[in-house]
């Protein structure tokens, strides 16, 4: 491969009497002209290189037919009328429609026309307790950063000029009067730059200019935290607050809005647990939290004076971990048992009412709505069953299915099923792996390892039709619960971060070689792929084994280990990862696994497809920048090392679904290309393109 040239600068920091060369520390000006042309020259070479893939539009004719059927979210109620969310197919944005009863359903929001070429995405829709009002966020080419529009929900007429500069945030409406919101004051110049470490909650009164909006909490000294949120109860009585300084832990305050003048009272003072108020009667608070529970319970307490010595157990926590919702009168505890959700309905004296059967073996969301509603929905879904929706009766207990797509994809051609395996220290990992049915243990299956491992958060059974097409190519499909997510809960995420993280990679090292010892696959025939904290995962394997795979797929990734904090909300990060200035322990350890730091000259990596976004101010495209330079530079043998910069884009979410489909194309078909393939596997997909 002939790659573009990078230019090294002379750039050194110094940590612990340690000096450690950055020579491409330019990359992260997102602004300068000398990047902008780095980026074209990368993306002019990798789309070079990708068109010449003989299948990649097979891949994406079929990813398209695929995607090209209706797709429904679960319907809500505000002000008289049911609200729901709905794709045709293959618009970018999903649009809002609403209905009267038994009346024709009508468009309420189409984000599709909010921009020409798709970008524009809505990220969150907040009525009044009445309906009469709300607030949409808007993001603009994939950043975090949110414009706030607030609209009559009868007329659709905008009733308030946009605020802008949201980030990190919903809208909590206090009445019909106005809302609060969180943000921080916007950098001037790169964003790359800017430290977002003071995090505010403002109050907007409707009818008042954005510059003169109260702030409520944040911006002192005792105030400073990074991420600050406000929300007022359903009965409009409470404004809880809740203010970290890392991705775990939270203080908890308190503001009875009944009283005019009530001042903020303290719930909990320190940074310790999680814990968050979920639901009140009155002045009794019902708090979720992991104080004294790893696997988390939920306590009461009465507003008045609602100090933790004063919490009173309501549902105990168990040796699974808890997340709760209400809804209708009831309290709905989910567990994650391995992976796999199970619900169980509560009365509000913490009796046990029923566990409700789910359809099947998989992921549940969506036991929740207003307390005076006889009736929600929920969703279902898992690796091979794309997701559906039912209505629940929480009287009874009984459900019907409200809504089932109908997509050109049979779940019963597939199957899923759990494994243990030991890691490197003796603890049981589970895994899930999908599959078509009948597949043969030959050591040839093209096999996707996809990571995450961090920030308490649990990979759960999903349906992707990305996936779907790559087990229709005789794909395996492979997830481990690693340590650092969140499944088997505070414990569990505590044993992958800072000097810990290392067990994480253990843990995903240890499921290429199960995949590979019971002949799932073989090194010519695997990839492994993860994004952000995953692309971590996946920039921290393939430098640590690169013999393991053959190819490897880090997105969006956080790989730079001695810098993340000093971009945007990367402070925010150190719980899980400890920082480089901390500690002369931790700069050895970060330095020990780094990716960007850890890609020796000669060493033959796997084929190597960086995937990132130039908009993304939360994992800030310098990271992989720097990564890709280093593998270019260093890289031994005939393994492609791409990158691959989508433009107008951010870290994912609102990314359009053309973006989308391409980008899977485009994956997929470096990874089949990579591992030996000439053609599809499946060549009807093939045929039928040509067709």
């Amino acid at each position: 491969m002939n790659y573009p040239s990078t230019a090294q600068a002379h750039s050194i920091d110094t940590y612990f009497g340690n000096q450690i060369k950055d020579p491409y520390r330019w990359l992260e000006d997102d602004r300068s002209t000398a990047t902008e042309a780095w980026v074209k020259e990368q993306n002019s070479t990798t789309f070079g290189y990708l068109k010449n893939i003989p299948f990649r539009e097979g891949l994406k004719s079929r990813l398209e037919k695929l995607w090209n059927y209706e797709k429904l979210g679960s319907p809500f109620n505000e002000g008289g009328y049911t609200y729901f969310y709905k794709n045709d197919g293959l618009q970018n944005q999903y649009v809002v429609y609403r209905q009267k009863g038994k009346g024709e359903p009508e468009v309420f929001l189409d984000p599709n026309t909010f921009s020409e070429d798709g970008t524009t995405s809505m990220s969150s829709l907040s009525f009044t307790k009445d309906g009469s009002l709300v607030a949409y966020l808007i993001s603009e080419g994939g950043s975090d950063w949110r414009k706030a529009i607030v609209i009559n929900s009868k007329t659709k007429e905008i009733v308030e000029n946009t605020l802008v500069d949201i980030k990190f945030s919903g809208v909590s409406w206090k009445g019909n009067e106005g809302f609060y919101y969180s943000s921080y004051d916007k950098p001037k110049g790169s964003e790359l730059s800017a430290k977002t470490d003071q995090h505010k909650i403002y109050y907007h009164k409707l009818g008042s200019q954005q510059k003169e909006d109260m702030l409520v909490f944040g911006g002192k000294p005792e105030e400073k935290h990074r991420y600050v949120f406000g929300g007022v109860t359903e009965d409009n009585n409470y404004l809880v607050i809740s203010a970290s300084n890392s991705t775990s832990g939270n203080k908890l305050f308190i503001q009875d809005l009944s009283k005019p003048n009530s001042t903020l009272v303290t719930v909990l003072d320190h940074t310790e647990t999680d814990s968050y108020i979920i639901e009140n009667v009155g002045s009794k608070l019902y708090i979720v939290t992991n104080r004294d529970a790893p696997n988390q319970k939920i306590v009461t307490v009465d507003a008045s004076n609602p100090a933790p010595e004063n919490w009173k157990g309501f549902i105990p926590e168990t040796e699974n971990v808890l997340s709760p919702n209400t809804g209708g009168g009831y309290f709905f505890a989910e567990y994650i048992v391995d992976a796999i959700s199970k619900v169980f309905q509560y009365d509000y004296e913490g009796k046990l009412v029923r566990e409700i059967k789910l359809p099947g073996v998989g992921s549940a969301s969506g036991f929740g709505g207003k307390k005076e509603e006889k009736e929600f929905y929920f969703s279902f879904t898992n690796y091979n069953t794309p997701g559906s929706s039912f209505k629940y009766n929480v009287k009874t207990g009984e459900y019907q299915q409200y809504w089932k797509p109908e997509i050109d994809f049979d779940p019963e051609d597939y199957e899923s099923h759990q494994v243990f395996y030991n890691s490197k220290d003796g603890t049981k990992i589970p895994m899930i792996i999908t599959h078509k049915k009948g597949l043969e243990k030959n050591g040839k299956n093209p096999t996707i390892l996809y990571g995450y491992g961090g920030f308490n958060i649990s990979l759960t059974p999903s349906f992707s039709i990305g996936n779907a097409v790559w087990m229709e190519q005789g794909g395996i499909y492979a997830v481990p619960n690693l340590r650092g997510g969140g499944e088997y809960g505070k414990k569990w995420h505590d044993a992958g971060i800072k000097t810990k993280k290392q067990n994480v990679f253990d843990d995903f090292i240890a499921a290429a070689e199960y995949l590979i010892e019971n002949k799932y696959t073989s090194t010519d025939y695997l990839a492994i792929r993860g994004g952000s904290n995953g692309g971590l995962l996946v920039g921290a394997i393939m430098t640590q084994r690169p013999d393991l795979m053959k190819v490897a797929l880090p997105a969006v990734g956080v790989l730079d280990m001695l810098r993340y904090h000093t971009f945007t909300s990367g402070a925010g990060w150190a719980y899980d990862y400890g920082t480089s200035e901390e500690s002369e322990e931790m700069f050895e350890f970060l330095k020990g696994y780094s990716p960007v730091h850890n890609v020796k000259k000669g060493v033959q990596y796997p084929a190597t497809l960086v995937t990132t976004a130039d908009h993304d101010d939360r994992v800030v495209p310098a990271h992989s920048f720097k990564f890709a330079a280093e593998l270019q530079a260093k890289q031994s043998g005939s393994n492609p090392t791409l990158i691959r910069i989508e433009t107008n884009a951010g870290h994912g979410a609102g990314t359009p679904i053309r973006k989308t489909i391409e980008q899977y194309a485009d994956i997929f078909g470096f990874t089949l290309y990579n591992m030996g393939f000439e053609e599809l596997p499946n060549q009807a997909v093939l045929k039928e393109f040509k067709e």
